[in-house]
């Protein structure tokens, strides 16, 4: 069993190694609190493509990555400031993630 460390105010966060050592994840009720919406938003979101859990839902428990929250919260304010339906929120999200991804990418080669 993962080891587990408290978050004052939330439920038991686990800390795993999923592919990067500490990783800290969090449950679906813990992300959907941190990013201020529903559950069921953010497993719309997780249907939609937006986010992937790191641990399948084998257990009916889906854990995400701790900043999750912060990409649910630019697809909400995606949808809210530019009226965006929410597959265009997710695929806008998509797209601002590639962008940072190649400006990095150019950052680098420019030294």
């Amino acid at each position: 069993m993962a080891p587990t460390a408290r978050t004052p105010g939330m439920k038991l966060v686990q800390v795993r190694a999923n592919g990067r050592v500490g990783q800290r994840t969090i449950d679906i009720e813990v992300l959907a609190r941190e990013a201020g919406m529903h559950p069921d938003l953010v497993r719309r979101f997780v249907r939609l493509g937006l986010l992937e859990p790191v641990e399948p839902a084998g257990r009916g428990l889906q854990l995400f990555p701790r900043d999750a929250a912060a990409r649910l919260a630019r697809a909400s304010r995606l949808r809210r400031d530019l009226g965006l339906d929410y597959a265009g929120a997710v695929l806008a999200c998509e797209l601002l993630a590639r962008i940072e991804e190649l400006e990095a990418r150019l950052r680098r080669y420019e030294r």
